[in-house]
């Protein structure tokens, strides 16, 4: 279970002066766990890799590939070796668009840009940061946030100071996404990169293709 406690005035003067630092992550990896508001047991939901500004999630919901995020270009793919092809992730998990590095000034921003990079923006209109407090997160400290769009909808998050990462998030239902396990390490610089031999596949050109084709059938307008 995760627990908080109040930081005393030494830890509150470390995150001051941590927050001016850029957004970018140290090395790590951890364990992701998801917890579901209605009080059951917290789940295993996938694995995570960060090496700076890049982000490799494995999830058990995905079970052919991995996603790959790196903040820098502002991209994000599944790649699945087994065929391999990879893709742009779009609006396939949220686990993507909110297990980034942040800004501890305003963490609403990189969550804005892959939002934005996945297409969802529109559905929920921008979205603002609010400053909660710091606390302590086995035994890591964090500052709280909520973000919140214009259409109202909202999450928690718990970013770490010294990785620039959210530990936890809080979604609108209530599900909680924790980081755990982590161990800050080197990460292999393979784990990150797309072999070259890979093809990019665009489900969209797919489609299109389909449509020219003798085999697509316009649906009859009711």
């Amino acid at each position: 279970m995760i627990s908080s406690s109040w930081l005393g005035p030494l830890g509150l003067v470390g995150i001051l002066i941590c927050s001016g630092a850029p957004a970018q992550a140290q090395q790590f990896s951890a364990d992701l766990v998801r917890t579901a508001l209605s009080g059951g047991a917290p789940a295993p939901t996938g694995k995570l890799h960060v090496f700076k500004e890049k982000v490799r999630i494995e999830t058990p919901d995905f079970p052919d590939g991995f996603f790959l995020v790196d903040g820098a270009v502002r991209s994000a793919y599944f790649v699945r070796p087994g065929a391999r092809v990879f893709m742009e992730a779009r609006q396939s998990s949220r686990l993507n668009q909110l297990l980034v590095p942040l800004d501890l000034n305003d963490p609403c921003m990189q969550w804005q840009d892959m939002a934005t990079l996945a297409g969802g923006t529109d559905r929920h209109g921008p979205l603002r940061c609010e400053r909660l407090r710091e606390e302590v997160v086995d035994g890591r400290g964090v500052v709280a946030y909520r973000a919140r769009s214009s259409a109202g909808k909202e999450l928690l998050g718990w970013i770490d100071v010294s990785l620039k990462f959210p530990l936890r998030i809080q979604l609108e239902d209530g599900t909680t996404i924790s980081v755990e396990n982590i161990h800050e390490e080197p990460q292999p610089a393979t784990l990150f990169e797309i072999p070259s031999a890979f093809r990019r596949f665009d489900p969209e050109a797919l489609l299109k293709r389909i449509k020219q084709s003798d085999v697509w059938v316009e649906q009859p307008t009711p």
